[in-house]
């Protein structure tokens, strides 16, 4: 029986509706959405886009991807943090990104907190600490949980830390970007290859 939210691409692949015809959204779902990231900045790249993702598509915010590493310096959490008021200001008159003056101080706000993190570990290990002992097998997009128990209690622990724009769902969304959790759907050409769950 097929499956609806399946497609089977021109080069025999099975992957999602969302990133079946959309060129941006094929090559993020083929070679990045999954897999794991391990390492502070990129960690931290990913907690601010999702931030900036809130209420958008993801589209969105891929496409604006480039310029925003660019004005956030490659996402190094250092030069983030010494970011002031007047870049604020600055980046709320770049029409390249998502000029969201709170989405833009969370940025800031989430580099001094990931910087503070180092004494204890860092914000990568902080977030895997919180990986699942098992995790979903979807063969339907209904089937796809948008909250854990690991995606809560890692939200109340980010925000403890001094983290914003960090909510349940937003964090299960980080979790399913970076590995921690395998919500590609069963019969995808995804499903499992990231090395965490087999």
């Amino acid at each position: 029986m097929s499956n609806p939210d399946l497609v089977i691409g021109e080069d025999g692949l099975a992957r999602p509706v969302w990133a079946a015809s959309d060129h941006l959204l094929r090559e993020y779902y083929d070679h990045e959405w999954g897999v794991p990231v391990r390492d502070e900045t990129g960690v931290f790249e990913r907690v601010t886009l999702e931030a900036f993702q809130s209420g958008l598509s993801w589209r969105t915010v891929l496409a604006k991807r480039p310029a925003f590493r660019e004005v956030f310096h490659g996402f190094d959490p250092e030069a983030v943090a010494a970011m002031g008021e007047r870049d604020v200001e600055r980046l709320l008159g770049d029409a390249r990104i998502i000029r969201n003056r709170r989405k833009i101080e969370a940025a800031v706000t989430n580099a001094r907190a990931t910087v503070d993190l180092r004494a204890d570990g860092g914000l990568a290990e902080l977030v895997w600490s919180f990986m699942p002992s098992s995790t979903p097998r979807p063969e339907r997009f209904a089937d796809v949980p948008t909250t854990s128990d690991e995606s809560r209690a890692l939200s109340r622990e980010l925000k403890r830390r001094g983290f914003v724009f960090v909510g349940p769902t937003t964090m299960y969304a980080l979790m399913e970007a970076i590995g921690m959790v395998d919500t590609h759907l069963v019969g995808s050409h995804r499903r499992g290859t990231s090395g965490v769950w087999t």
